[in-house]
């Protein structure tokens, strides 16, 4: 098998990757990130309709038209069930309950409200606060178990992989205002799994590799190491994506944005793995004398 260069590339990639990350890091600070009612506050219903032909286009008409502020409408379960979420919060009010049940079966018929929920703002913060807290706390543990594994040019590579895959996600998000709500979340510390997987794979090749070959540079010995794992990365991250353009495709409106995520994760990672986690081995000048103090400690 045909040797590829993965290495003549690293610095063209490294400096794409850094303006992939600044732009990214600009949108989050001043763009920002589309919250939905999970995080904002809101209210919650849930809909059945007694049709199955209503569309979730004209749904989310029908609530536009109240003045409810960012309205959010998913199908799940069956072909008539829905969830709608609005930032308004009135659902202990049944007046206002009645009026928008009202209203929507003027719209699209007899609607069943099956749930009817507020979240309010303490809850929305504390849900926000729990999601940071939770990212932050998976980088940590991450870092810490490479640097047990490993040693730390390792960690400090695989850290920085990840960070390049959580920012590049989230600033795809922020770009095309996509909303950001719990099932999101998931998706991110699902990214961070994965990508430290991928990249945990090609370390041990590397280290296995300065054992063998002492006398080769870490620039040529991580090229090698990447081609001797390519096969694992490919069938890895093709299977994963197949199944997740099934989700996206035909998992319906409320799983679409946490499968784009883990799409956009996969794809990031699996080329963070190659060409930001090794390029800094390379970097920090990792050698054989790296791995035998390890080995010693």
């Amino acid at each position: 098998m045909k040797t590829i260069q993965f290495n003549k590339l690293y610095k063209l990639f490294n400096i794409t990757s850094v303006f992939l990350i600044v732009i990214s890091l600009c949108l989050l600070l001043f763009k920002g990130l589309n919250f939905g009612v999970d995080f904002k506050g809101g209210t919650l219903i849930e809909i059945r309709t007694d049709q199955s032909s209503s569309k979730i286009s004209l749904i989310r008409d029908s609530f536009n038209q109240m003045n409810l502020g960012d309205v959010s409408v998913k199908s799940f379960g069956n072909e008539t069930d829905y969830i709608v979420k609005f930032e308004k919060q009135n659902s202990n009010d049944p007046e206002f309950i009645e009026n928008i049940k009202q209203k929507l079966s003027n719209s699209i018929g007899n609607v069943d409200f099956r749930r009817v929920e507020n979240v309010g703002p303490k809850v929305s913060a504390e849900l926000l606060r729990s999601g940071v807290i939770a990212i932050g706390l998976s980088l940590a543990a991450m870092l810490l178990y490479i640097w047990i594994r490993f040693e730390w040019q390792f960690s400090l590579g695989a850290i920085l992989a990840l960070f390049h895959d959580v920012i590049l996600t989230l600033g795809i998000f922020s770009l095309f205002s996509l909303e950001i709500n719990l099932s999101i979340v998931a998706a991110v510390l699902t990214i961070v799994g994965y990508s430290m997987n991928d990249t945990v794979v090609i370390f041990d090749r590397v280290r296995e590799n300065l054992r063998k070959y002492a006398d080769i540079k870490i620039f040529e010995l991580t090229n090698i190491s990447i081609n001797e794992t390519l096969s694992r990365t490919i069938i890895t991250s093709a299977t994963t994506l197949l199944a997740l353009l099934s989700i996206y495709l035909f998992g319906g409106e409320i799983l679409k944005g946490f499968s784009l995520a883990m799409i956009l994760g996969v794809i990031f990672g699996t080329y963070s793995s190659i060409y930001i986690a090794n390029p800094i081995l390379v970097l920090l000048k990792v050698n054989q004398r790296t791995i035998i103090k390890e080995e010693k400690d």
